[in-house]
């Protein structure tokens, strides 16, 4: 069983791209997929599993056949929250999305996408979004 972490944030194409790319890379029927967002404010104590993006990537995983979990956390480092989970759910993959961006923005990744890619020790791939929300 191979186990996928997804991070999401609260745009839908970049949590698409993601849960495509695992759909393609991997055999639907042999992967865990954990959705996860940080809550940065959260003051009507909503749950990742009633976020948009999250419901979008849970729904190309349904329907191709992926076991879905989700995880949420707020008020802490997104890049070190993410790899706290990794490491706590031993996943073999964390998969981030890309916002689409600009020429320019395309060349520098964020804070978060840049601190996992020096310091998560599961390996990191990422999702190129095409489209936008």
């Amino acid at each position: 069983m191979t186990k996928v972490l997804l991070p999401v944030d609260t745009e839908r194409a970049p949590a698409r791209a993601q849960a495509e790319l695992i759909v393609d890379l991997f055999d639907p029927e042999t992967v865990t997929a954990t959705i996860f967002h940080v809550f940065e404010d959260n003051p009507e104590g909503a749950s990742v599993s009633q976020l948009a993006s999250a419901r979008a990537a849970e729904d190309i995983f349904s329907d191709a056949g992926v076991t879905v979990t989700y995880e949420e956390t707020g008020g802490e480092d997104p890049a070190e929250a993410i790899q706290s989970v990794a490491s706590e759910k031993d996943v073999d993959l964390i998969c981030l999305g890309t916002p689409d961006r600009t020429p320019a923005g395309k060349a520098v990744f964020g804070s978060v996408s840049q601190k996992l890619v020096l310091n998560a020790q599961t390996p990191v791939v990422f999702a190129p979004t095409t489209d936008a929300e």
